[in-house]
């Protein structure tokens, strides 16, 4: 049988993760019962950025909703506009930078799902 997995948007709580973003989990494991990969919605203010962190097996996906920004992966440095999707393999550094004049929001898929134990600072 079919389980129909669901959220809403505007009954999500955000909360802000160990590299300092604004998160709303729009579809985590640990509270919707889905079992290979996490999405959310990830919120950096203006003049903002985040801390330089890594994955240790999370593959994540970054896809540019609204703002711009500057992103650091390594010793890469690159701009992101709306639209744009980055990939980052598990133990590369990266964190980015809201270089634009509104809130950065950036939908992040990861695989496995996202785990504040799986995330360490740099």
């Amino acid at each position: 049988m079919m389980r129909i997995t669901k959220s809403e948007y505007d009954k999500i709580q955000p909360y802000t993760t160990k590299d300092g973003s604004i998160i709303r989990e729009l579809m985590h494991p640990n509270v919707h019962g889905n079992t290979k990969l996490s999405l959310a919605e990830a919120t950096i203010p203006v003049g903002l950025t985040t801390l330089l962190h890594k994955h240790h097996q999370s593959e994540e996906i970054y896809h540019i909703l609204e703002g711009s920004g500057k992103m650091t992966m390594g010793d890469k440095k690159f701009d992101v506009k709306v639209g744009d999707t980055i990939c980052i393999p598990p133990g590369t550094p990266h964190l980015i930078q809201n270089t634009g004049k509104i809130s950065l929001r950036i939908l992040c898929c990861c695989s496995p799902p996202y785990s504040h134990d799986d995330t360490e600072l740099l």
